[in-house]
């Protein structure tokens, strides 16, 4: 039977029985009259030809009451800008050509005033992406999700939507979830790493505000999200792999958890799966494992937590025999619903993180702060008044 508890952290919608997508988009294009609703999707200039994005542009296509498609493109050459544009044409989408000339300059600008947006990542293609939102001054609600969703049809994103889109529920933030599993459970960093962590973070340093908040997330980890578009202009954002971590700590920063919900998004999720090792500016498991949890002890550290080496000494040790105890509940759960299950290979990763987990601890170590984050858009705004016309005006002259 379907599961209907609540944590009591924040609200779980559940998935209750197969979706009535009619009656869902019915309302959200009712809402969507007076609280027009934008998607932002960051894509990366090698996802052009996949058939995640192929599946996913289909389905778009079909969604009534979207207002606007934002898509940020990092890595494009001319030629996949090009075809970007192709790909999308016809949908009320406004690509974002990072690298193109009009907004490279734009970002030097800033850069030259001291506001320094690091280098490109996911965390950076969002930001920019919610300040063209921001300057169209279009949207009331912004969903965001990934582009490599294999399983993707049009019942998740209208889900995602709903909790905050509908103004009787109250929420400003919703966050997606689903079950990860083909053959196999999937959702690694997620099962043998954050959450393991999260819960020895507990055991080391007693009850903390933001881990409980944390670990109330089923799926913390998880790149579909939904916001009421004014908290975007005042979310400071990480640039890198811990961009997921980085937000859910400005939503527990900005919003009270009576205003947070998680919804059940789709009965199976599927999406391009990561290798443990990667090369150079590829998203592996463990270079994702490692800028998570640097960024989960910088966000203690901003929370007055410090984390010393006598810490992460007994941190390590405990982490490991947490996440062993994780893969033997997993491996009970995939063996009962007859899923393949490799212990040996699940605990050969959790090893692994362990070196994520020292490398994470020797560069907070050596930089408690590390990179800067990148600053909200409110101090943009003051620091150059005239960047929303300009950057909007970019865009638009890029699209035209």
């Amino acid at each position: 039977m379907a599961d209907f508890f609540q944590t009591g952290t924040i609200a779980t919608l559940h998935r209750l029985g197969e979706p009535d997508l009619a009656r869902l988009e019915r309302e959200l294009t009712a809402f969507a009259a007076e609280r027009p609703i934008a998607l932002v999707l960051p894509c990366h200039a090698r996802e052009l030809g996949s058939p995640a994005l192929a599946g996913i542009i289909a389905h778009l296509r079909a969604v009534p009451y979207l207002s606007e498609i934002v898509v940020g493109l990092d890595a494009a050459s001319p030629a996949a800008w090009r075809t970007a544009r192709r790909l999308f044409a016809g949908l009320p989408a406004r690509l974002l050509w990072h690298d193109g000339p009009r907004l490279k300059k734009l970002l030097a600008r800033l850069h030259a005033d001291g506001l320094a947006l690091g280098p490109a990542g996911k965390g950076r293609n969002l930001w920019l992406c919610f300040g063209h939102l921001l300057a169209a001054d279009r949207a009331h609600v912004v969903a965001v999700h990934d582009g490599d969703i294999l399983t993707y049809d049009r019942t998740l994103l209208a889900r995602l939507c709903y909790p905050v889109a509908n103004p009787t529920l109250g929420f400003d933030f919703a966050k997606g979830y689903s079950a990860r599993y083909s053959d196999r459970l999937h959702g690694r960093v997620t099962r043998l790493l954050f959450t393991p962590l999260l819960r020895s973070l507990t055991t080391l340093l007693g009850p903390q505000p933001l881990l409980a908040y944390l670990d109330a997330f089923r799926y913390a980890l998880s790149g579909e999200m939904a916001f009421r578009a004014d908290l975007l202009r005042r979310m400071r954002m990480p640039g890198d792999w811990g961009v997921e971590v980085g937000l859910l700590a400005e939503t527990h920063r900005l919003v009270p958890p009576r205003a947070v919900c998680q919804v059940d998004i789709a009965e199976r999720y599927d999406h391009r799966h990561h290798p443990l090792h990667a090369p150079a500016g590829r998203p592996g498991l463990e270079r994702t494992a490692l800028d998570v949890a640097a960024r989960l002890f910088r966000t203690l550290a901003l929370q007055g937590i410090a984390l010393d080496r006598a810490h992460f000494d007994a941190l390590l040790a405990l982490y490991l025999r947490t996440a062993e105890d994780a893969i033997r509940y997993h491996a009970a759960d995939a063996t009962l619903n007859g899923l393949h299950c490799d212990r040996h290979e699940e605990e050969a990763i959790a090893a692994r993180f362990v070196e994520s987990l020292r490398h994470a601890a020797d560069a907070y170590l050596a930089d408690p702060l590390g990179p800067p984050l990148i600053p909200n858009w409110n101090r943009v705004a003051d620091a150059r008044p005239d960047f929303f016309p300009e950057f909007h005006a970019a865009v638009e002259k890029d699209n035209a």
